[in-house]
């Protein structure tokens, strides 16, 4: 039997009408501050933005948990009226009474059971074979090189996944609820990548509070959906000072059209219509951004590592332009989709300027 799909129609139809506000061409500093507006002011409305609901933070603080270099505390704040963002906060030990420390977010993708991961948290099995796997603990080697690590959970992951998700089996303990929420803010006019972001920012302003954060010093991590959440957050929060994406950077078209089992997290209506990826990257600029990749990602698309540095390729038109082509920087390790890390220290070190890493 023959069966009438429609891929191809999409894949044609992404030909003649993807990236209509893509970076142009020739264009000089202040016509390229212009277009990052006007691109900016799009995705804005794509992702729904104007349609969240401020709401005091109120956090709430657990006891803080003492470990070997670090204590661990896990607060949560507010995002919206009803919605409670938990996270870790870690903190290097041996700081002195009134110390600022650089701070990052630590943000976590699919399949390690949200922050748990990220922050090395390794009593739960199926937690520990994860980090294991993905290399997912980047969060707890920040702290013990010396800064202040905020691990938060995303809506639709570990303690934030909906109901159909919940429990407490291993595919449970590392499942994600994003389709169901997608399927419920669209309609309302949000998206689940805006609500990925606006906490984000929200968590961001919990950092500014404390006395111990030094917000001129902050950076954002994050491998495979933690990369897309570092992305998005880099591009409408300019607190973010240097951003690192692992496993998440690629064209649309290779990556997330013919990869079209991907989870919901990724689409965002209009989209492509819009931009690609490196033309997101160009809005980073020229803020440092480290693009990590694995050499046999299967997320990179049949084409490997050529969907990636295609992508690149836009991203450094942008910073060329700014004179910043040293805070553009493709490290590539080889191996599968997972964290590699051994070019992210270094370079968060040299472009937050920190000299107590340790």
């Amino acid at each position: 039997m023959e069966y009438l799909t429609s891929e191809a129609y999409f894949i044609e139809r992404f030909d003649r009408l993807a990236r209509q506000l893509g970076l142009p061409a020739d264009l000089n500093l202040t016509q390229f501050q212009a277009w990052q507006t006007r691109l900016k002011e799009k995705l804005a409305a794509l992702l729904g933005l104007a349609n969240f609901e401020s709401t005091p933070m109120q956090p709430t603080y657990d006891t803080p948990e003492v470990f070997d270099g670090y204590s661990s505390q896990r607060v949560e704040i507010s995002t919206e009226p009803g919605i409670r963002m938990p996270f870790y906060i870690l903190t290097p030990a041996g700081m002195s009474p009134g110390e600022r420390r650089p701070v990052m977010l630590a943000l976590a993708g699919h399949g390690g059971g949200g922050k748990e991961a990220v922050a090395g948290r390794r009593k739960i099995p199926i937690i520990s074979e994860r980090i294991d796997f993905y290399k997912y603990d980047y969060g707890l080697q920040l702290v013990k090189a010396g800064y202040i690590v905020l691990c938060p959970d995303a809506r639709g992951f570990g303690e934030r996944r909906e109901k159909l998700s919940q429990g407490a089996a291993p595919d449970q303990l590392l499942a994600s609820s994003c389709a169901m929420l997608n399927h419920m803010a669209q309609p309302l006019g949000q998206t689940l990548a805006g609500m990925l972001t606006w906490d984000l920012m929200r968590l961001v302003d919990y950092a500014a509070t404390r006395p111990d954060c030094d917000m001129a010093r902050l950076g954002c991590v994050g491998l495979s959906g933690g990369g897309m959440q570092t992305l998005w957050l880099s591009i409408f929060d300019e607190r973010v000072k240097v951003a690192v994406v692992s496993g998440y950077f690629y064209g649309y078209k290779d990556s997330l059209l013919r990869l079209n089992a991907n989870c919901s997290c990724n689409y965002v209506p209009g989209l492509w219509e819009q931009a690609d990826m490196g033309d997101l990257g160009a809005l980073v600029c020229p803020r440092p951004l480290l693009v990590e990749s694995g050499s046999r990602d299967e997320l990179n698309g049949e084409r490997g590592l050529a969907n990636v540095t295609e992508q690149l390729a836009i991203s450094g038109q942008a910073y060329r332009l700014c004179g910043a082509q040293e805070k553009l920087y493709h490290s590539v390790f080889d191996g599968p989709h997972r964290y590699d890390g051994r070019e992210v220290l270094p370079w968060l070190n040299h472009w937050l300027a920190f000299e107590q890493a340790h």
